[in-house]
């Protein structure tokens, strides 16, 4: 995902996140504005500068930031501008132009029907539906009843469901038992990255804390080879590494587990099968950190690390 007026402006660090690696088979670009103007000229820029299959607007950021900006899901009360916003992107794309959004602004007021039903009209390929409301955040069970109906309003244009899948029985289930073409999964995926494997071969990994550390060497390399090896370079790793470990600490084993882990269900403390693993599990951030120095070396003395994002929230 990548802020619109920033692609516009052109700083390096945004560019840098609508790059395709070279590994990737699928690329979608998501963009975030509140404008309908920018968004068309960034739909623009973005057709001749980049190798994606698909721009997706971002209706569902609940940032309260992005929202009074009118931006992510506050584009869910500006139908006017979502409109002319979708119009002028569809002119200019040769790729396909998808929506991603959540159930609606306020959890007692559902809109996301009314909105799926003009999106029919204006040329959107699909859908993408989190099953909450901006005021919700993450902090609610995803309305998968909901979902359900708007897939079937969405019909014959595909709608994805999203929330709250953290394993191959959550992503079979919500196929079974609802219309949507398919799933998209978000927090899932960042407290267990192997859940795709899990799915395809409808099994659980009962995943050891070396594997899962060998996980975490390989992502610590692959930053210092972007970033560079210097003091720069390691800083910058340790912090995406340490804002990852802020969800895959919430990742239970499954041979410590008597039933399926769901992602909204906050557990015990608990000891792991070794150390490193029951360190794994720690919710302390001074834990997280002394991860990060096994794999990066000391931390400078001054360092504090706070995670960025919220969406760790059960």
């Amino acid at each position: 995902m990548a802020l619109a007026s920033c692609l516009l402006q052109g700083p390096p660090s945004e560019w840098a996140l609508v790059k395709r690696h070279e590994s990737e088979d699928c690329f979608g670009i998501q963009v975030c504005g509140s404008n309908a103007e920018s968004m068309v000229k960034c739909a623009q820029v973005l057709e001749e500068n980049t190798d994606a299959d698909f721009i997706d607007i971002n209706m569902g950021c609940p940032i309260d930031l992005i929202y009074k900006q009118g931006g992510g899901s506050a584009l869910m009360r500006r139908h006017s501008c979502l409109e002319h916003m979708v119009r002028g992107m569809t002119k200019i794309l040769t790729k396909p132009l998808t929506l991603k959004m959540r159930t609606a602004i306020y959890h007692d007021t559902q809109v996301a029907h009314k909105i799926i039903t003009k999106a029919k009209l204006w040329d959107i390929s699909m859908i993408t539906l989190h099953g909450r409301s901006k005021e919700q955040r993450y902090l609610k069970i995803a309305d998968w009843d909901y979902i359900n109906e708007c897939a079937m309003v969405a019909d014959p244009m595909p709608l994805f469901g999203n929330g709250d899948v953290l394993s191959f029985e959550d992503y079979s289930y919500h196929r079974q038992h609802s219309k949507v073409a398919g799933i998209m999964i978000g927090r899932g995926a960042l407290i267990k990255p192997w859940i795709f494997k899990e799915i395809k071969e409808q099994r659980h990994w009962d995943i050891s804390s070396s594997e899962r550390f060998d996980m975490l060497k390989n992502y610590v390399n692959y930053g210092l080879e972007h970033w560079g090896s210097d003091t720069e370079g390691i800083e910058k790793t340790r912090r995406f590494l340490l804002e990852w470990l802020s969800f895959l600490h919430r990742y239970i084993p499954v041979g410590l587990l008597e039933q399926t882990q769901k992602i909204n269900q906050r557990p015990l403390a608990y000891y792991g099968r070794n150390d490193l693993e029951t360190m794994m599990a720690s919710r302390s951030v001074s834990d997280w950190i002394k991860i990060s120095e096994r794999l990066l070396g000391p931390t400078p003395s001054d360092f504090v690390f706070l995670p960025k994002h919220k969406a760790n929230s059960y």
